[in-house]
């Protein structure tokens, strides 16, 4: 009769740990609800820039804790359209972002860094020095980025 009652024990107690392990779902929703609002969008805002026949649309969206995000299409006269998305955050008056992108028709997805220089309420895409390292793209440390030298400056415009 012991022996019994111990093996009825021993299979009863990992099947009550078990039931404690579900944890209180309504503090795990409340929790990322909080993470969702913390970090909400506070502006959106859009832009445009012209080079030549070659023409690109910027969409930068803020969120609160100053994450941007958004998206970049560049359409190229006689290439294929990039087309794809930015991520990255302003460090003083230059946007910094990772733009993952496509071109064309082709599965392939690119990730370049990209500098825009926030100036008289335009961004300036800037030109530097990019280097690779473990699969990662990034500026060259050390390295300056040429505002100047940009091909496309962007001018605000309407969100459609």
């Amino acid at each position: 009769m012991k022996k019994s009652a111990l093996y009825l024990a021993l299979i009863a107690l990992p099947l009550a740990f078990s039931c404690n392990q579900g944890g209180d779902k309504s503090s795990e929703l409340k929790d990322s609800t909080m993470i969702d609002t913390a970090d909400a969008p506070v502006s959106n805002e859009c832009f445009i820039a012209v080079d030549g026949v070659d023409t690109a649309h910027l969409n930068v969206i803020t969120s609160k804790l100053g994450k941007v995000t958004g998206g970049l299409i560049i359409k190229y006269h006689e290439k294929a359209t990039n087309d794809g998305l930015i991520d990255g955050k302003f460090r003083g008056d230059t946007l910094f972002v990772d733009y993952t992108f496509k071109i064309g028709e082709n599965k392939t997805i690119y990730k370049n860094p990209l500098a825009l220089l926030k100036k008289d309420g335009k961004l300036v895409l800037g030109v530097g020095q990019i280097e690779t390292s473990l699969g990662r793209s990034y500026f060259v440390k050390g390295k300056p980025i040429n505002f100047e030298r940009g091909r496309f400056t962007f001018a605000p415009t309407a969100c459609k």
